[in-house]
């Protein structure tokens, strides 16, 4: 094997290790994307049924207190949800709380 067969057959495994990453990584956004749509449609559900969601009394006790950013903290830590989503929940919260934003 001469150095330029072997310079394309290193350029060939990279391209195909980038496909592969692309691929996976295209599958990763399409079922974050699937999961996110089940969280809305579930979240509708409980209101509808008037279930609410478990809450921490940390998250509680820091709403109380006005400390906004620790009760998404805690509210993250608990359920290991985005920040995005966190935020979300929590202004849910404080709003069935009757407590300002």
């Amino acid at each position: 094997m001469d150095s330029w067969e072997a310079i394309l057959l290193v350029i060939a495994t990279i391209g195909s290790v980038g496909a592969a990453v692309g691929a996976w990584s295209q599958e990763r956004r399409r079922s974050t994307t699937h999961l996110a749509a089940v969280q809305r449609k579930l979240d509708l559900i409980m209101d509808h049924l008037g279930i609410a969601e478990p809450v921490e009394p940390e998250v509680v006790r820091h709403l109380e207190n006005g400390r906004m950013i620790h009760a998404v903290r805690a509210y993250r830590k608990q359920t290991g949800t985005s920040l995005i989503e966190a935020k979300q929940a929590v202004d849910r919260i404080a709003s069935s709380l009757h407590l300002e934003r």
